[in-house]
């Protein structure tokens, strides 16, 4: 079998994959108006609403990247009471995530990113403000008990363990620990990788990395110090450093180093959420029995496809396939 017909193999197995996503839970509103005059109350746009949109965010957009792969996937993360809560429920449930693990905390709300964005009749449309609702307020002992209970109850019936930390609060000590039970902990967080000591596989982008090296990442010798320093804090099998437009590298354990070339320069017009894509595509191949270098492969090609739109965007498995029929470059 070729190198690339095993990789089409991986991707129909992707729906045999069973995910356990721990994390940051966000709802992401987006309002749209168009711009009727300026207020006599003050010097604002008057805006007659259009439309409003609303999707998963965080960890939750993570859990739904699996989904639109075809992955079965249990969530476990803190919502509040509130109608945000609901939505995101909705939202996840009609994905065919199951939402049984997620813990209720009534004192705090939901994360809720909710951008306004404008246009007049003629222009483009253009965010213009942006509202956070979310509490800073740490996780009591009580629900960091329940949430490390939905971990243990969860992670076993799991092939995978994801941990989208977005540092909103999730990620204690000891939600941590539950995570690092599972033999295939995969971890994605902007900062603070050597909390999850022992975690099969890391996904830092360049700016993660550099920050938890301790040094800026210039040259290939720094890309390689980087690599080795990073296995050695964490105590990872894997370091998976997303470099942008340069590509992917991939650093194992035995000393080894996997470049692969970003897939598409050209058409990129938001990156957003484009890490919860590669997380998804690589987990769902390595359940599939790829290797960690298979798995790199198809998360970069996934995540080349989302970018190419506005937007936070998931992919599926048969625009996967496509795409990497088409794909001109030797590997393996």
């Amino acid at each position: 079998m070729s190198a690339k017909a095993e990789l089409h193999a991986l991707i129909d197995r992707f729906a045999e994959g069973s995910v356990l996503v721990v994390g940051d839970l966000a709802l992401d509103e987006f309002l749209t108006g168009v711009t009727e005059r300026i207020s006599r109350e003050g010097p604002v746009l008057i805006l007659r609403h259009e439309h409003t949109r609303q999707v998963p965010g965080g960890a939750a957009n993570a859990a739904y990247n699996f989904a639109k792969l075809g992955a079965k996937v249990t969530m476990v993360g803190v919502v509040g009471e509130d109608l945000q809560a609901q939505a995101l429920r909705n939202i996840l449930a009609e994905a065919g995530i199951d939402v049984s693990g997620l813990v209720v905390d009534p004192t705090r709300p939901t994360i809720t990113k909710t951008r306004i964005a404008a246009h007049s009749r003629q222009s483009v449309t253009q965010q213009v403000v942006r509202i956070d609702r979310k509490s800073d307020e740490p996780l009591s002992l009580d629900l960091q008990a329940q949430l490390s209970e939905q971990i243990a109850t969860y992670a076993a019936a799991n092939a995978a363990l994801v941990c989208s930390d977005y540092l909103e609060g999730t990620f204690t000590d000891k939600t941590i620990a539950a995570t690092l039970n599972h033999s295939r902990t995969i971890v994605d967080t902007h900062a603070g990788l050597e909390r999850y000591q022992g975690a099969y596989l890391f996904t830092p982008n360049l700016p993660e990395a550099e920050l938890a090296a301790g040094f800026a990442i210039r040259s290939d010798d720094d890309l390689n110090r980087a690599g080795a320093e990073l296995l050695h804090r964490t105590g990872a099998k894997y370091i998976l450093i997303t470099r942008g437009e340069e590509g992917m590298s991939l650093f194992g354990v035995d000393g080894t180093r996997r470049d692969i070339p970003a897939f598409n320069r050209t058409q990129v017009f938001d990156v957003t959420g484009a890490g919860d894509t590669v997380v998804a595509a690589l987990t769902l191949a390595l359940i599939a029995g790829g290797d960690a270098y298979q798995a790199a492969i198809l998360g970069n090609l996934a995540a080349s496809i989302v970018v190419r739109q506005f937007g936070t965007a998931t992919t599926d498995v048969a625009t996967l396939h496509s795409h990497l029929e088409e794909l001109e470059w030797t590997f393996l």
